[in-house]
């Protein structure tokens, strides 16, 4: 999967000031043009993105920066961000459209259904496990739906680079196993 234009310091590109996320952005990210994941959840919280949802925990934050994180250097400039931006917003609808009591969770079928309208075709047992990993109560909350689509849409890709036939089969060597899954 490509990924456009990430990274960048402050004036990065034209117009870039303009952009109503670069305020909010800006006004976190210091000297270096980069934001942490303690700067990214405050950012987020700022400018609204989490909605009325409850603000994203710090994991939520660590795992959202690492999902687009090209250089390993655990942070984000502004053109990742602007990226997430756009990626939160699409989950922020989906999830809305499946939380149809607006509780702001949502159920096991009622994920499954969003999970399966994104594109993920789950076993039952793989539903599980996320059920019990995610949920309280059998509820998600929205920063726990945030947090599982981060890890889906990680995990899938770094399958699908090393299922270069597409046969629904991949070989990982232990060492590579752990590091895919503990940058999660």
């Amino acid at each position: 999967m490509a990924y456009p234009g990430y990274g960048g310091a402050p004036g990065g590109f034209p117009g870039q000031q303009q952009d109503p996320l670069y305020g909010y952005f800006s006004s976190v990210a210091g000297q270096d043009g980069q934001i942490s994941a303690d700067e990214l959840q405050r950012c987020l919280t700022q400018s609204g993105m989490a909605g009325s949802y409850k603000p994203f925990c710090l994991e939520t934050c660590r795992l959202m920066i690492s999902m687009l994180d090209r250089d390993m250097s655990g942070t984000m400039g502004f053109n990742e961000f602007k990226e997430l931006s756009q990626v939160i917003n699409g989950w922020k609808s989906t999830f809305s459209s499946y939380d149809r009591d607006q509780s702001g969770t949502v159920e096991g079928h009622e994920l499954q259904q969003a999970i399966s309208a994104m594109g993920f075709n789950l076993s039952p047992q793989a539903m599980n496990v996320i059920m019990r990993r995610h949920s309280t109560n059998g509820r998600i909350a929205f920063d726990d739906f945030i947090s599982c689509c981060v890890k889906l849409r990680a995990l899938t890709s770094q399958f699908q680079s090393r299922d270069t036939s597409r046969t629904g089969q991949a070989m990982f060597g232990y060492d590579d196993f752990i590091q895919v899954t503990m940058s999660l």
